[in-house]
């Protein structure tokens, strides 16, 4: 499979994404995008053992390379942790001209991101995402940060990568549950903004679940494009590119109140998306068969299509409220208008919110 490079447009702070099989292998797109030869890669204990001695054998010894291995876990994701990375940093005297290497999920991602644009007001760092969902959606756009007991990814900052490396060969360690979660937001760029590609999703779904190399490396490819292109025309999130949110306002939620880790992201996302979906049909929006034929990849990608039983809706409700979509005490959602159309707006009528967290609740 020849490797893909798609271009993230941003200006002075544009930035190339990498796609394939055995770019672990290769420096060739490690080594130039690094701002001197001050390395600090940080993964996590899980990721740890199965690649990191990729990253070490690419850079040998012509680089300082340290490396700080975190806790694995979304529950991990958090001010505390983040501190760690800040101690290995300043413990092995690292410089401005450093360079920080995420080799990890999302949760790596994130917090190697946020601490990039921290420390010393903003060193290079460089995105290796080793989930699916990571691949397909945090790796790409600079979104950076950590969660709060009150709110997922309520502290953070915009700070992109100067590139990101997917390997796809990574995925074959992949477990079952995280390959559905990286699905959910898979599916996620099909009903938001490409009725075709949804349709593929339909068709090749049973490729994806098999791991199917060529499947995957399409619908990386795919969904990295149109992130890519949303985020160059919406950088900071002030407009268009809110639509990438679909299912998480809700999904968000159940995070919240569950604690980070138990569902994880790409489940809460895939309810959510049920959800969204359900209020967008009461409010007369999309056609019968555009919820249906969501559902229906929703749930053959193995991604849970019912609410946790204890939730209610005053405790959506809670949750939701602390939204970052929440702008002047007014909650906005992304609902679609058709399949592979959507909407970021708060001009919908409440009681069908109502109805939409009553029927889940339920």
């Amino acid at each position: 499979m020849a490797t893909r490079r798609l271009h993230v447009e941003l200006g002075e702070r544009s930035y190339p994404i990498f796609i394939g099989e055995q770019l672990l292998n290769c420096g060739d797109y490690l080594k130039p995008y690094l701002s001197s030869d001050q390395v600090m890669l940080v993964t996590n204990e899980t990721v740890d053992p199965l690649y990191a001695h990729k990253v070490e054998a690419l850079l040998g010894e012509s680089f300082r390379l340290d490396k700080v291995v975190l806790p694995d876990g979304e529950q991990f994701k958090n001010l505390e942790t983040l501190n760690l990375i800040f101690d290995g940093l300043l413990s092995k005297r690292h410089n401005r001209r450093t360079t920080l290497v995420a080799l990890g999920g999302g949760v790596i991602g994130d917090m190697v991101g946020f601490a990039a644009a921290s420390y010393q007001r903003g060193v290079n760092f460089i995105q290796i995402p080793t989930t699916l969902l990571s691949q397909v959606d945090s790796s790409v756009g600079g979104k950076t940060g950590v969660n709060h007991p009150l709110g997922k990814n309520m502290i953070g900052a915009f700070y992109q990568p100067k590139s990101v490396i997917i390997d796809t060969d990574v995925l074959a360690t992949l477990p079952d549950r995280e390959l559905s979660a990286g699905l959910a937001e898979v599916i996620k760029y099909g009903l938001i903004a490409d009725a075709e590609f949804f349709s593929w999703l339909e068709q090749n779904m049973d490729a994806l679940l098999a791991r199917d190399s060529d499947a995957l490396a399409y619908a990386i490819d795919v969904s990295c494009k149109t992130k890519a292109d949303i985020v160059a025309k919406d950088e900071t999130e002030s407009g268009l590119r809110a639509i990438l949110n679909l299912g998480h306002t809700f999904g968000h939620a159940i995070e919240s109140y569950m604690g980070y880790g138990v569902w994880v992201h790409g489940e809460a996302v895939g309810a959510g998306m049920v959800m969204a979906c359900d209020l967008s049909l009461r409010l007369g929006w999309i056609e019968q068969s555009v919820y249906d034929r969501a559902i229906e990849l929703i749930e053959k990608a193995k991604l849970p299509i019912k609410v946790p039983e204890t939730m209610t809706p005053d405790i959506f409700m809670q949750y939701m409220a602390v939204d970052k979509k929440v702008l002047d005490g007014t909650l906005r959602l992304v609902l679609l208008t058709g399949c592979g159309e959507s909407v970021v707006t708060a001009d919908f009528d409440p009681k069908k919110l109502e109805e939409t967290l009553t029927e889940f609740c339920s």
